[in-house]
């Protein structure tokens, strides 16, 4: 199971949005290349960094950011705002090694038929975003009627492999992530389904761990808070269940 470090951007700055609410957005760097630079020092292998402006439609320069990231050596997950075959390939040509596709996923699912045949399936990533058990797209402000397990399923019909899957109500809070549904929905689908959302403390890791269908889980403001060490979350996700 991977252990994926969150580095959200907004305005060039690493921040946290509780809920995905930009009302409600806490700072913790001006500076993300550096902090990209501290996860990778305590063993990251993998970082998960999403371009909020991007998801919110606003202009940003985090390609660049991506870039100087991606140039650390370390591996990037990268996902917020990616709406078309011409911004995914701009995000691997700055250096992402895997695209999360979100809106754009739930509202055309032919590209990822699309995306997986120009890029591999290890390289796509659908996002999963759900609050109140409902599909959310558009940086979490509009819901759909699809369930997370029903997307997933035209997901994995689409060829996709790897889905991230989020409770949006539990982001940035600190109660917990969902481990029971995030197993449900990988057991219904077949997807390589990652845990994001809500992550409080290394229990949650070991939790995760010991679900057995869980490919990884994505940790934000246990991090930043201190209130999880990321050498202790990797050994744990390392270890046998």
């Amino acid at each position: 199971m991977i252990v994926y470090p969150a580095i959200d951007l907004r305005s060039g700055k690493v921040v946290r949005l509780l809920e995905g609410d930009p009302a409600r957005q806490t700072t913790f760097s001006d500076d993300p290349v550096q902090m990209a630079t501290n996860w990778i020092e305590q063993g990251a292998e993998w970082l998960h960094v999403v371009n909020l402006d991007g998801a919110f439609n606003a202009q940003n320069d985090n390609l660049d950011v991506l870039k100087r990231i991606a140039a650390l050596g370390v591996r990037v997950q990268f996902g917020g705002g990616l709406r078309d075959m011409a911004q995914i390939g701009a995000a691997f040509s700055a250096g992402a090694s895997r695209v999360i596709l979100g809106t754009i996923a739930a509202q055309q699912p032919p590209i990822i038929k699309e995306a997986v045949e120009a890029f591999g399936a290890e390289r796509i990533c659908i996002g999963l975003d759900a609050r109140g058990g409902k599909i959310t797209t558009h940086g979490w402000q509009q819901t759909t009627d699809m369930t997370p397990t029903e997307f997933g399923q035209v997901v994995a019909e689409y060829g996709a492999q790897h889905a991230l899957y989020t409770d949006v109500a539990r982001d940035g809070g600190l109660g917990g992530v969902d481990v029971a549904g995030t197993a449900e929905i990988a057991t219904q689908t077949g997807l390589h389904v990652i845990a994001s959302g809500g992550v409080r403390d290394l229990d949650d890791v070991r939790q995760a761990k010991q679900a057995g269908n869980i490919a990884g889980i994505i940790i934000g403001m246990a991090l930043y808070t201190g209130k999880i060490d990321l050498r202790e979350a990797i050994k744990l996700s390392d270890g046998a269940n």
